[in-house]
């Protein structure tokens, strides 16, 4: 079967036949190729200039404003995913790490100034690795919990901005994981080797989020300070968190 031609072939073929036709109108009405030419030319040298404007720098404006406000729309949504869910997901599942003293005080502050600097936190979390008490988790209540969430995470997952941010999305996906495993298990009846399986895809998704909150509050540092003294003092590592003053 014959391709038909591309539309952008028909148009290009019907641009230059115009301008053709209107440099011959031009020709028969003034009777001069040398004017023609001279601004011919003159138009095809500034095709240059013009393409380094519009191409390369303007187009590099735009991207750059363009990924700024994507970020400034992802950022938010980011934000009601942790004041709706991962934060007392964090919470919950904090209070279960045998390892998490290791990186607490990288991540906790107890001053009222909360001047944190999260850069250690960053190189210690690149090689952390969480250690779940699965024997003292209450998997109902953790299942009955992601389960009543369900609805608010598919409806994140449907957000487009999301496409932007694969890290986030991966953190998602792990959540679902889990909250799939869950649901298709007795969980008063676990073998050791579920028990096992479920302990690692908890960790997995847990470490995942993790991560996730840490990089959310390097950003709201950097550009919302105000709030995130506010974050500090709703963090979900500290058992002494507190939002008055």
């Amino acid at each position: 079967m014959r391709k038909k031609p591309n539309w952008k072939i028909y148009a290009s073929v019907v641009m230059i036949a115009l301008s053709a036709l209107f440099y011959y109108i031009h020709y028969l009405i003034f009777r001069d190729a040398h004017h023609i030419f001279i601004y011919l030319l003159g138009d095809i040298a500034f095709v240059f200039i013009e393409v380094l404007l519009v191409s390369i720098i303007i187009n590099q404006v735009l991207n750059e404003w363009e990924k700024k406000s994507n970020l400034r729309k992802l950022n938010m949504v980011i934000e009601v995913f942790f004041s709706e869910f991962g934060k007392q997901l964090l919470g919950y599942l904090s209070a279960f790490d045998q390892n998490l003293d290791r990186i607490k005080k990288r991540i906790v502050c107890d001053d009222g100034s909360c001047d944190l600097d999260l850069k250690p936190a960053f190189r210690l979390m690149k090689k952390y690795k969480s250690k779940i008490d699965i024997e003292s988790v209450d998997l109902n209540k953790l299942a009955a919990f992601l389960k009543s969430k369900r609805g608010f995470l598919t409806n994140l997952l449907q957000n487009p901005t999301l496409l932007e941010h694969e890290t986030f999305t991966e953190t998602l996906m792990a959540i679902f994981h889990i909250t799939e495993e869950l649901s298709a298990r007795d969980l008063k009846k676990l073998s050791e080797v579920d028990r096992v399986h479920t302990k690692g895809d908890i960790e997995r998704g847990y470490n995942s989020l993790m991560k996730q909150w840490l990089s959310y509050m390097q950003y709201t540092k950097t550009h919302y300070p105000y709030f995130f003294l506010f974050a500090m003092r709703t963090n979900p590592f500290n058992d002494k968190t507190t939002v008055l003053i």
